[in-house]
């Protein structure tokens, strides 16, 4: 037996509670691993509340993020006592996940452990942050340095957002966070941002061309806002979309497209091939700050994690959840 986060849905209406589990139970993999963290996310948000339609079969382990020891492999790239950790790929939406002991998995949606991080690490930065950093890749990619100027993240206060206010900063970016929570404007500065703006300025119906200020950006709200950082940036610069916050809905035009040659690049964290995956964690080794990370970390254990699932969907969680799934 071992415990396990349960998100149920039936006559008697959707709900996610703490219980036992028998490893019986377990879904087909070739792989089982006994899980020492997982991670909070706002998808796990969703999924645990009911707020949105993440979870695709009931009943489901939420957690799309885990790291911890291989017991037993029928896979021919891990051995038992390897340490592996995973990001995607359904888990938690269609196949069960990370909030919980133990979880058994295809070996083909696994990482090794790189050497830089400690368990702990490796989820504090979790999907959020390996997000964060295919995010950089591709303003990289598409020839977006710190001479070009300034970066806008969104939800700047976030998993998502915390991670590339400190990555953009460490790479030498001028970077400018948005936020709706006045409170965490210092923290976002602490990250690295040299000025925080209210979300109130994006979170509104806007004009299709705005006065050209941003050179790229990393946008995690959509919507409204996403819309509004295209008609702001500048020729040729890129924007980055990987989250929807702020709703599903792109209300704009294509004028920053073709006007200005604006490139808006999708980030898919999901179902990321696995090369580009250990590129983005190779990279994640060399340019985030330990301390950073540290300061913008918090760590609950597993009981704890239904009641800050609504914290986090009512926007009041700074920063990275790393759940403890052992205490």
């Amino acid at each position: 037996m071992f415990k396990a986060i349960m998100v149920e849905k039936d006559e008697a209406g959707y709900r996610a509670n703490l219980r036992a589990v028998d490893e019986s139970q377990l879904p087909e993999g070739d792989v089982t691993v006994r899980i020492s963290y997982s991670t909070l996310n706002y998808k796990d948000g969703l999924a645990i509340t009911g707020k949105g339609p993440v979870v695709r079969k009931f009943p489901m382990v939420p957690g799309i993020d885990l790291v911890g020891e291989v017991k037993e492999s029928h896979h021919p790239d891990y051995r038992p006592g390897d340490t592996v950790l995973l990001n995607g790929w359904g888990v938690g939406e269609t196949h069960w996940g990370g909030l919980a002991q133990k979880a058994r998995l295809k070996g083909d949606w696994l990482v090794p452990l790189p050497a830089q991080f400690t368990p702990r690490q490796a989820m504090a930065i979790g999907t959020a942050g390996y997000t964060a950093m295919l995010c950089v890749l591709a303003l990289e990619r598409h020839r977006v340095t710190p001479e070009s100027g300034e970066i806008l993240v969104t939800g700047a206060a976030g998993g998502v957002g915390s991670v590339a206010v400190a990555l953009l900063a460490r790479l030498g970016y001028t970077v400018v966070g948005v936020s709706g929570r006045p409170e965490e404007f210092d923290y976002i500065k602490g990250l690295g941002a040299s000025e925080v703006l209210d979300r109130a300025e994006f979170a509104s119906p806007g004009k299709p061309l705005a006065r050209e200020r941003w050179a790229g950006a990393v946008d995690v709200v959509g919507s409204h806002t996403l819309a509004n950082v295209c008609a702001s940036t500048r020729y040729r610069g890129v924007v980055t979309a990987c989250g929807l916050a702020g709703g599903m809905d792109f209300p704009a035009t294509v004028a920053p497209f073709i006007l200005r040659g604006v490139t808006l690049v999708g980030i898919d964290s999901v179902m990321c091939p696995r090369p580009d995956r250990l590129i983005a964690w190779q990279r994640l080794a060399r340019d985030l700050d330990p301390a950073k990370l540290e300061q913008m970390t918090r760590e609950i254990g597993l009981e704890e994690v239904v009641p800050t699932a609504e914290q986090l969907m009512q926007g009041k969680i700074r920063g990275r959840v790393v759940v403890d799934v052992n205490r």
